[in-house]
C-alpha cells in the first residue's frame, strides 16, 4: 500500500502554515506569524493577505524541505476553506489550487474549526495513541469561536452551544487592549494575571436563560470597561494585574461551568479542549481540575497546536482523502463557514 502524503495549507487569519502528513504522522509543521499587526491592536485584514502573499511561497517550500518530501511525492494538497478572513482564505485557496493543479493531484477542503477539533488526532510518531475516543465532548475557544462540540466522528461533529456575541479569544483581546497590555491579548492577559488576585474584582458570569450551552462575553468585556472608566473618573488607582486575574477567572469559570454540564448530561468520560485560548494555562488547569472531580480523561493538543496551523489542517483532510473526500478548482473560500459545512 502506497503512503498517503499530504500537504497542508492554512491562511485564515494572520499566521501562513504549511505542514506535511504522512499516513496521519506529522513530519513538519512551519508557521509564519505577523508581527505588522501589533502596533494596531489587532488584526487588519488588507495586511494580513498581502503577508501571507509574501509567506506562502517560502513557508510551504521550508514543510516540504523539513519533512524530506518533493512536491513529486504528494498525495493531495489541503487547504482551508473557511471560516477566516476573505482576503487571507483566497491566498491559501488560490495557491493550493496552482499547485494541486501543476502537479496534477487532487485536493481536500477543510472547516477551519473542524482542524481545531481534529488537532487532537496529530500524531507525533506512529505508535502516538493518545488521542481522545469517539464520542466526546471539545470545547473549542479561539480568538473568533467560542463552541462546545459533541463529538462522534472526525467528520461528525454536532454544535451544543455557541457564543452569541464575543468569542472568548475577542473578548481577551478587547480587555488587553483597555487595559494597556497592546495586541495579542491572551498571552499577555495569562502572563500579568500571575501578579494579581484573581478574586479582587467580581465581574460577572453570563448565562443563557434560552441555550443552557451559549457563551455571553460581551456583558463581561463592558464590565471591565465600565470599571476602568469608573476608577479614572474617580481618581483610582488601577490595578493592571488585578484587573486581568479578575477577568480572566470570569471567562475560566464561565467556560468550566458549560464542559461540566455537557459531560454530565451526555455521560461522556473523555473531555478535549481546542483553539488558541486553549494554550492559557490557567484555563487548562481549571479544567483538567474539573476532568479530575467528573472522572473524565482530559485531552489537549500542545500549545503551538491550538493556535492556527496547518497540521491540524493536514491531519483533517488525512481522515477526509481516505474516506474519499476531494474538492473542485471551482470551490471557493467562505469567510463564514458553520462547522458541519
Amino acid at each position: 500500500m502506497s503512503d498517503t502524503i499530504i500537504l497542508g495549507i492554512e491562511s485564515s487569519c494572520d499566521d501562513t502554515s504549511a505542514a506535511v502528513i504522512k499516513n496521519g504522522v506529522l513530519l513538519s509543521s512551519v508557521i509564519a506569524s505577523q508581527a505588522v499587526h501589533e502596533s494596531y491592536g489587532g488584526v487588519v485584514p488588507e495586511l494580513a493577505s498581502r503577508a501571507h502573499q509574501q509567506n506562502i511561497v517560502p513557508v510551504v517550500h521550508e514543510a516540504l524541505k523539513r519533512a524530506g518530501v518533493t512536491k513529486e511525492q504528494l498525495s493531495a494538497i489541503a487547504f482551508t476553506r473557511g471560516p477566516g478572513l476573505m482576503g487571507s482564505l483566497l491566498v491559501g485557496v488560490s495557491f493550493a489550487k496552482g499547485l494541486a493543479r501543476s502537479l496534477d493531484i487532487p485536493m481536500v477542503d477543510v472547516n477551519h474549526l473542524q482542524g481545531h477539533v481534529l488537532a487532537h488526532f496529530i500524531k507525533e510518531s506512529e505508535d502516538d495513541d493518545n488521542q481522545p475516543k469517539f464520542p466526546f465532548i471539545c470545547l473549542l475557544v479561539s480568538g473568533g469561536n467560542s463552541q462546545i462540540i459533541r463529538v462522534d466522528a472526525y467528520n461528525k461533529m454536532t454544535v451544543l452551544g455557541q457564543t452569541i456575541d464575543d468569542a472568548a479569544g475577542e473578548a481577551f483581546d478587547k480587555v488587553a487592549r483597555a487595559v494597556g497590555l497592546g495586541y495579542p491579548g491572551g498571552p499577555k492577559i495569562e502572563k500579568v494575571s500571575h501578579e494579581g488576585d484573581p478574586k479582587a474584582i467580581s465581574f460577572p458570569r453570563a448565562k443563557i436563560a434560552d441555550g443552557v450551552y451559549d457563551f455571553s462575553f460581551s456583558g463581561l468585556k463592558s464590565a471591565v470597561l465600565n470599571y476602568l472608566n469608573g476608577c479614572r473618573m474617580k481618581n483610582l488607582p488601577i490595578n493592571q494585574a488585578d484587573v486581568a486575574a479578575s477577568f480572566q477567572q470570569s471567562v475560566t469559570d464561565v467556560l468550566v461551568d458549560h464542559a461540566r454540564h455537557a459531560i454530565r448530561e451526555y455521560h461522556m468520560d473523555s473531555f478535549a479542549i481546542a483553539g488558541g485560548v486553549a494554550s492559557n494555562g490557567v484555563i487548562r488547569a481549571a479544567m483538567e481540575q474539573m476532568c479530575r472531580e467528573e472522572g473524565v480523561k482530559f485531552y489537549h493538543p500542545s500549545p503551538i497546536l491550538c493556535t492556527d496551523n496547518a497540521a491540524m489542517i493536514g491531519a483533517a483532510a488525512y481522515y477526509d482523502f481516505i474516506a474519499g473526500k476531494r474538492a473542485g478548482l471551482d470551490l471557493n473560500a467562505v469567510p463564514n463557514l458553520k462547522l458541519g459545512e
